[in-house]
């Protein structure tokens, strides 16, 4: 009799959870030639950012969080035109290529793009989203922990070439005992995951060629005809891209958890990617021959739409998806277009997959907090590392706190995340919070729905602080161009041109760091600049109180910053040494709360 089929779901647990076991059991110890990764890169947008990365990387090393004997690298844009994931894989292969010239054509790679300013999710701008810190651990893992955990399995059945991944998803599934992932064939090679037709709509879609069989296979093999890029519905429809669903045991899709039924639509859905070596050097050939990138190059977009014997150039002159539409996008497109032609993309189908992104605020507070299906699967806890003595339980969703020290008498509601913060007697936290690297005093209440995060800055050699404060639905990235239009902007749900009446400020030209083309909250200097972590903290609030209170604020006494100076003048080094002396004190009161007992 054969064996019974274990849930798609359990298998994905069990699955994940021996990946993250052989991860721990190599954290700081050597790995043998070919059980790990050869080099693990990750890009930055600036010398700022690759400093903080670095910088975390040596910390991260000298407490044996990180495999040894694996050769770590931050690569940085170079200056200039934002030349977007793409352009940062061109830099990528030159800086391996002058690293190790001919040694490298025997490396596996891991490339994971980090280089945004993370500007939905700030309290990974500062230190980076690939150092976002999970419930997860002990110590904490960081999502570069959960990357190298997720895609332990890869580099021993993986020919020379690079994987290239970005810092914000996570990829579960689960195999056939026999089975494995390889990334074996000339070319590129992407894994693909069953998604909805609306999730599609933000993602690539694989067009696949017809196979020939119909059973159930947690693993397929597939060649692709054709990559479409966040296409509409009618285009995956009209592409052939859209597949049903075969009678198979399965309970749920990746990112929206609709349930799939046997008369369901779904397609196939993109996340990381290999190339082979010869794949490599022929894109870095062609950017040594380019000279200088003035555009914006989408990894996925660009280099994936060129490839399957049904490319076309259509897609190069659709610019619909594009941030910022440059003169010289088209016939870049174009020469990328012509230089992969005929180069084939292979994908692993994962039948039982996963796929989460957690890239903005409200994804963070979902997955963290409400998510039970990564909960389960990953094993995140309530309380990771932490000190938090008033533990209730919740039905629907729950607080999360990770690596903090909260005092007697906090409370910290449903649904909101507490990260390396310090929080004393009764303070009170409401509902769908994000709490990050701050110090908050005594008899405090945090409204619900409110973002706080402090940084440490380095400001004419000295060290100063202030906290970035807002709701955490507000939308940084939205920019107008004239000060009149800044009535758009919204604090908190309030028209940002109100709260500026109530802070005792003026709407000038001054008031934005920048060159003053783009307004936006990022760009706002509103921040105030405090002597102490818990002043920043308490003297923010306040300004926040004003806000929801429709009192008056007098923010003109202080000095301003707003998150893009901030960022510009961050000291990393204490904010990391702040997190580390939290993880001390929490060490030191479980070790006497042991001998006391």
């Amino acid at each position: 009799m054969a064996a019974a089929r274990v849930p798609p779901a359990a298998a994905v647990r069990e699955a994940t959870l021996r990946k993250l076991e052989r991860f721990s059991a190599l954290r700081g110890k050597p790995v043998a030639p070919g059980e790990f990764w050869d080099i693990v890169a990750i890009t930055a947008a600036d010398e700022k950012q690759k400093c903080a990365y670095k910088q975390q990387l040596t910390e991260k090393l000298k407490r044996g969080e990180l495999p040894l004997g694996v050769q770590y690298h931050v690569f940085v844009d170079p200056t200039g035109a934002k030349i977007g994931n793409g352009g940062s894989t061109l830099c990528a292969l030159q800086c391996l290529e002058k690293l190790y010239g001919d040694k490298w054509d025997s490396f596996t790679i891991l490339l994971i793009h980090s280089g945004g300013y993370s500007q939905r999710l700030p309290n990974a701008s500062a230190l980076g989203k690939i150092f976002t810190a999970l419930p997860l651990g002990n110590p904490i893992y960081h999502m570069l922990d959960l990357k190298l955990a997720m895609y332990i399995d890869f580099p021993s059945h993986m020919n020379p070439g690079i994987l290239v991944t970005c810092a914000d998803d996570i990829e579960l599934y689960s195999l056939g005992e026999s089975e494995c992932i390889s990334f074996d064939k000339p070319g590129f090679t992407a894994l693909a995951h069953p998604s909805s037709l609306t999730v599609g709509t933000t993602h690539g879609v694989f067009v696949l060629e017809p196979c020939d069989h119909s059973e159930y296979r947690d693993l397929e093999y597939r060649c692709c005809y054709r990559f479409l890029h966040k296409p509409s519905i009618e285009k995956m429809h009209q592409c052939n891209a859209v597949c049903r669903a075969r009678p198979f045991p399965k309970q749920d899709f990746a990112e929206d958890n609709t349930p799939l039924k046997l008369d369901t639509e779904y397609v196939y859905t993109d996340s990381v990617f290999y190339m082979d070596h010869k794949s490599m050097k022929k894109l870095l050939l062609f950017y040594e021959n380019l000279g200088t990138l003035n555009c914006e190059i989408d990894a996925y977009g660009d280099f994936l739409q060129a490839l399957g014997p049904g490319a076309t150039m259509e897609y190069t002159r659709n610019t619909s998806n594009v941030t910022k539409e440059e003169s010289e996008l088209i016939e870049m497109r174009q020469r990328i277009f012509h230089l992969l032609k005929g180069t084939s993309l292979n994908v692993v189908v994962l039948n039982n997959s996963k796929f989460y992104h957690i890239g903005t605020t409200e994804e963070y507070l979902f997955h963290l907090t409400s998510d039970s299906n990564l909960k389960a699967e990953l094993g995140l806890q309530f309380i990771a590392s932490s000190i938090f003595p008033a533990v209730s339980e919740y039905f629907e969703k729950t607080p999360c706190i990770i690596q903090s020290i909260l005092d007697s008498g906090c409370s910290v509601a449903p649904g909101s995340v507490v990260e390396y913060s310090r929080l004393e007697p009764d303070v009170s936290v409401g509902e769908n919070c994000i709490i990050s690297g701050s110090y908050i005093t005594t008899n405090t209440a945090v409204p619900a729905y409110s973002f706080v995060c402090s940084l440490s800055l380095k400001i004419n050699k000295h060290l100063s602080y202030s906290s970035m404060v807002f709701g955490v639905r507000d939308n940084l990235k939205k920019t107008v161009k004239t000060l009149s239009d800044i009535q758009f902007l919204h604090f908190f749900g309030v028209s940002f041109l109100s709260c500026l009446d109530l802070w005792n400020l003026r709407a000038t030209k001054e008031l934005f760091s920048g060159n003053g083309t783009c307004l936006s909250l990022w760009t706002a200097r509103i921040f105030p600049v405090c002597c102490s972590l818990s002043d920043s903290v308490t003297t923010s609030l306040k300004m926040l109180s004003a806000v929801k209170n429709k009192s008056a604020f007098n923010l003109r006494s202080y000095e301003l910053l707003s998150i893009e100076d901030m960022l510009g003048c961050k000291d990393v080094e204490d904010m990391v040494a702040y997190r580390e002396q939290i993880f001390i004190d929490i060490n030191l009161k479980e070790k006497s709360d042991l001998e006391t007992s």
